[in-house]
C-alpha cells in the first residue's frame, strides 16, 4: 500500500507542476475540453494505455468532449505519488489531442 503525500508536497505539486489540477476532498480532479467527442474518447483511450502502465486507474467522467478525471488511492485512503505521477502523465498527453480536428 502506498502512503498518502503530505500536505506540503502535494501543495508544492499543485503550485507547480499540477498547476490546473485541484484537490477536492481525497482525490486530485481536472477537466479537460476537446474540440469534439471523438477527440475526448481517443484522448480517454490514450490515458487508459497509460494507467495500464502504471498499474493505477483514474475516475473518469465524459460529458461530450469534456473529460474529468478524479485521481485517489482507496487504498491508502487519499492522495499517493501514485496519483501525482499520474496526473503529471495525463497532463503531458492532453496537448496531442488538444488540437485535433475530427470528422
Amino acid at each position: 500500500m502506498a502512503d498518502k503525500v503530505d500536505e506540503i508536497e502535494l501543495r508544492e505539486a499543485l503550485a507547480n507542476r499540477l498547476r490546473e489540477w485541484k484537490k477536492s476532498a481525497d482525490a486530485l480532479e481536472r477537466t479537460f475540453e476537446f474540440p469534439d467527442f471523438k477527440t475526448a474518447m481517443e484522448f480517454v483511450n490514450g490515458v487508459a494505455e497509460k494507467a495500464e502502465l502504471y498499474g493505477h486507474h483514474p475516475d473518469i467522467t465524459i460529458n461530450y468532449n469534456k473529460v474529468k478525471f478524479s485521481l485517489t488511492s482507496h487504498d491508502a485512503g487519499g492522495i499517493t505519488r501514485r496519483d501525482l505521477t499520474l496526473a503529471g502523465a495525463i497532463q503531458e498527453i492532453a496537448p496531442r489531442y488538444a488540437e485535433r480536428k475530427t470528422a
